[in-house]
C-alpha cells in the first residue's frame, strides 16, 4: 500500500459508523456513570446486563464496561463524566439520578448518551421531545420524582389522622424544587402541614432526623434520591425507632424492612438502559431511539414493619398492593 493510501484509510476510520468501528475493536466500551454506589446497585447492574444480553452483548466477552460511581456526591459527576469521555468510550450511560444524566449530556456532544431521569427530560433540556430526542442523547424516564404527590396521598390514606407530615429531601437533586412545589400543593389540598427536612450528606442526615423529631411529625415521606438509597438502612431504622409510618420510592425499601413503597419497577428501567446501549453499539443513532417511559408502578407493603409500629393497613389499601411482605 502506498503511503498516501495508508493515510487516507487511517484518517477515514474516524468517520466510519459506530457499528463498523465496534467490529474493528474486539470489545467496544460502555462508560457507566452513576450517582449511586456499587454496594447497593448489584441487582440493578444485573438488570442492565440482561438488557445488553438481549442484543448479544456479554460483559467480559464482547463488551467492556467501565464503571464510575459518585456515591451520592453529585458534585463529582461532571469530573467523572469527563474522565469517561477522555478514555474514550463508545456509549456513555448516565444513571442513578438526574444529576448523572445532566453530567453525561454536558460532557460530550458526539459520544452517544443513554440517560435515566426521574424528572421530565424535555423540561430539563435533555432532549427536544420524547419521540424524537435529537442530537446524541436518548434514554429512559423513570418518573421517580413525578409521583411524589401520589405517595403523599397513599400516606394520607394509611394514616388520615396525621396532620403534620415530614418530608425528607435532598436539596442538591435537580428536580428538588419542582418536587417540593408539587408536594406543597397536594398537601394543601388535603389539609396537611409539611415539615421540610433537608439532607445531602451523613452529617446533614443526622440533623434532618433530629429536626423531624423536634417538629413532632406524625408520618414521613422520603423523596426519591440516590443518596437516600445508599442510606436506606439508616432511614428505615429511624422511622421504625420513632414509630413513624413512612413511604418510600422503590420496593427495595419495603423489602429491606420499610413500611410502604410506591414507585416504578427500577430493574425494568435498568434493563432498558442495557437494551438501548446495545442498540447503539450495533449502529442505532440516539436521535432515532424514542425516550422510553417506565409505566409499571408497584405498591409494596410490609406487614412486619406495620406490626413493629402498631399500625394496621386499611383493607382497601392492602387489596391494591402488588406485593405484601408478611
Amino acid at each position: 500500500m502506498k503511503r498516501r493510501e495508508f493515510i487516507t484509510v487511517v484518517g477515514g476510520a474516524a468517520a466510519w459508523p459506530l457499528a463498523a468501528r465496534a467490529q474493528l475493536s474486539a470489545k467496544p466500551v460502555i462508560g457507566f456513570l452513576s450517582g449511586r454506589s456499587p454496594e447497593d446497585s448489584g441487582y440493578l447492574l444485573a438488570a442492565f446486563r440482561r438488557g445488553l444480553a438481549e442484543d448479544g452483548f456479554v460483559e467480559g466477552q464482547n463488551v467492556t464496561i467501565e464503571y464510575l460511581w459518585a456515591r451520592g456526591d453529585y458534585n463529582r459527576l461532571p469530573e467523572l463524566a469527563a474522565d469517561l469521555v477522555k478514555r474514550p468510550v463508545d456509549v456513555l450511560v448516565g444513571v442513578g439520578g438526574d444529576a448523572s444524566a445532566r453530567a453525561a449530556k454536558a460532557a460530550t456532544s458526539t459520544i452517544p448518551v443513554v440517560f435515566g431521569m426521574g424528572g421530565d427530560p424535555v423540561a430539563a433540556g435533555m432532549v427536544a421531545s420524547l419521540n424524537r430526542p435529537g442530537g446524541n442523547v436518548t434514554g429512559v424516564a423513570v418518573l421517580a420524582s413525578q409521583i411524589v404527590s401520589k405517595r403523599l396521598g397513599l400516606l394520607h390514606e394509611l394514616v388520615p389522622g396525621s396532620v403534620v407530615v415530614g418530608y425528607l429531601m435532598n436539596p442538591n437533586v435537580p428536580s428538588a424544587a419542582s418536587q417540593l412545589q408539587d408536594l406543597g400543593e397536594a398537601a394543601g389540598t388535603i389539609g396537611q402541614r409539611l415539615v421540610i427536612s433537608r439532607a445531602s450528606n451523613d452529617a446533614e442526615l443526622d440533623a434532618a432526623f433530629a429536626l423531624l423529631v423536634r417538629q413532632g411529625v406524625g408520618s414521613l415521606l422520603v423523596a426519591a434520591d440516590p443518596y437516600f438509597d445508599m442510606q436506606r438502612a439508616r432511614i428505615i431504622e429511624f422511622a421504625l425507632q420513632n414509630r413513624l409510618p413512612a413511604i418510600y420510592q422503590f420496593r427495595e425499601y419495603a423489602t429491606a424492612g420499610g413500611l410502604l413503597s410506591y414507585g416504578v419497577d427500577l430493574t425494568e428501567a435498568y434493563r432498558q438502559f442495557g437494551v438501548y446501549a446495545a442498540k447503539i453499539l450495533k449502529g442505532a443513532k440516539p436521535a432515532d431511539l424514542p425516550v422510553q417511559q417506565v409505566v409499571k408502578f408497584e405498591l409494596v407493603i410490609n406487614l412486619k414493619a406495620a406490626k413493629a409500629i402498631g399500625l394496621e393497613f386499611p383493607p382497601t389499601l392492602g387489596a391494591r398492593a402488588d406485593e405484601v411482605i408478611e
